[in-house]
């Protein structure tokens, strides 16, 4: 109805009687879609209404929740604007209201602090006087942050961040095997002093590593494993092992995973790009042939979503061909970085294997064991015994092998047998349980056969017999079918 109504030169800019605007209503009522459209058609997101507030303000003002504030945040509206009669902003607004979300989200933003509206108050005073403890303690947070900004120092360690918490994790690492390889009998001191590591080290990620980079803690973890676990090999396994086969395969594996681990990293996994006049034109397009909604619209990305893809919401983008955001990587798996991902489990689970092989090597020629006389229990005491430290080694290897070998094994038939990501998979099955009937995952568009899927997702033919279809799925929109499909298809 919008839609035809300005077709037919309805003016979206005209006041109702309580002072309010088409955009003005539209966020009131958090209609979301109408809101892209009227700013894409020219509507100005900073317009006010008679009283001089913006839809951000009417927004944080009004509407308790993050939306439509978020929403209105993507299209680049004034932070510090006032209106005339309080001469608020929207974070006084906000915080007015008590609308915690909403006050979240004009922090990140990075709206002013220290303006004052027409009583002398700043946003903290106002929150001080409303005795809101959560607000005050946000407030006062971002407060302190901006002001350790201007530090050289602190500016430092946020970018050290990272390389920092890998530094600690490392030594974490060391520190809890070393406790354990004591030349101690009481496992009560053992167990007091990796209580007190554990306490001391909680403290530092805490103090000194922003929220966003906690999220590569088991990224860290991984990397000072496989730091400890090559550490381990050339100075106990090297003696034993030097010249043989087995010691040129784990030197390969280890650099091939540390390859892969990279170019999954690195490698942009499929984010959406668009510039902004194509946004509007899609959100424009979009809206008069009736398709603007969830399932072809982000909202947070204000783009048109690809056949595929997803909002990642750590990464805060779209990823074509979405897999998942991988907790070991920091990264997400997509289109871009997939068969990388692919090879990074493979060598993991090969570096792994080896280090279980060479722990056992290590157990047969320098510990003294009697497993076939006195049973499993007193083969795991004479181990333990002989070389906490390998074992300790062996149990991390063993973890990160029974994971990688089980993503490994899944990615494996999901691409091959399923032709599916991790998420069509997963969103799949959670559809069939509201299903009557039973729902195959095998019968889906993607699924070309196990040749032409393994094909088409390394992107290698075979000697002319199999070809792999092309298909970038960051601009494909459409369902897409391989030549040879279609003739089935059109055939039954």
């Amino acid at each position: 109805m919008v839609i035809l109504l300005l077709q037919h030169g309805a003016d979206p800019s005209l006041i109702d009687g309580e002072g309010f605007s088409s955009i003005h209503l539209a966020v009131l009522f958090q209609h979301m879609p109408i809101i892209a459209y009227l700013i894409s058609k020219g509507q100005s997101v900073n317009m006010t209404d008679v009283n001089g507030q913006t839809p951000l303000m009417l927004s944080a003002h009004k509407v308790i929740g993050s939306e439509p504030t978020g929403f209105l945040l993507k299209f680049n509206p004034s932070l510090n604007v006032i209106d005339k009669i309080h001469q608020n902003t929207p974070l006084h607004w906000a915080v007015a209201a008590g609308n915690v979300n909403a006050v979240d989200k004009l922090l990140e933003a990075g709206s002013g602090l220290d303006i004052r509206n027409a009583k002398g108050e700043t946003p903290l005073d106002m929150a001080l006087q409303s005795k809101n403890q959560l607000i005050i303690h946000m407030l006062k947070t971002e407060a302190k942050m901006r002001a350790n900004q201007k530090f050289r120092l602190w500016r430092w360690l946020q970018k050290c961040e990272l390389f920092l918490l890998l530094m600690l994790s490392v030594i974490t690492m060391w520190a809890v095997g070393y406790i354990l390889d004591f030349n101690s009998d009481s496992w009560l001191l053992k167990g007091c002093l990796l209580v007190t590591l554990f306490f001391l080290t909680s403290l530092f990620p805490r103090f000194l590593v922003g929220y966003k980079n906690l999220v590569y803690i088991p990224t860290v973890f991984l990397l000072s494993s496989i730091f400890w676990i090559f550490m381990t090999w050339f100075i106990l396994f090297f003696p034993d092992l030097a010249g043989t086969p087995f010691y040129f395969t784990f030197i390969f594996s280890i650099i091939a995973f540390l390859y892969f681990f990279y170019k999954t990293w690195a490698t942009d996994p499929g984010f959406t790009k668009t510039s902004e006049e194509e946004r509007k034109v899609n959100i424009i397009t979009l809206a008069e042939t009736g398709r603007l909604d969830f399932r072809t619209f982000c909202t947070s990305c204000l783009i048109r979503k690809p056949l595929r893809s997803l909002h990642c919401h750590v990464c805060n983008s779209c990823v074509a061909r979405y897999d998942q955001h991988c907790l070991w990587t920091g990264r997400c798996v997509g289109f871009g970085n997939h068969h990388y991902y692919i090879f990074f489990l493979f060598f993991l689970s090969m570096v792994c294997d080896w280090i279980i092989y060479g722990s056992f090597f290590y157990w047969s020629n320098h510990c003294a064991t009697t497993f076939k006389e006195d049973g499993l229990w007193t083969y795991l005491n004479q181990i333990v015994a002989c070389s906490p430290w390998v074992l300790y080694i062996f149990m991390i290897a063993a973890f990160h092998f029974s994971w990688s070998t089980f993503l490994l094994l899944n990615q494996l038939f999901q691409i091959a047998f399923l032709g599916l990501t991790s998420h069509e998979r997963i969103s799949l099955l959670k559809q069939s349980r509201h299903m009557k009937q039973t729902l195959s995952l095998r019968k889906t568009p993607y699924n070309l056969g196990f040749t032409q899927n393994l094909a088409d997702f390394f992107q290698c033919g075979c000697f002319g017999l199999v070809k792999p279809s092309i298909v970038d799925w960051t601009s494909q929109y459409t369902v897409v079918f391989h030549p040879a499909k279609e003739k089935v298809l059109h055939s039954v």
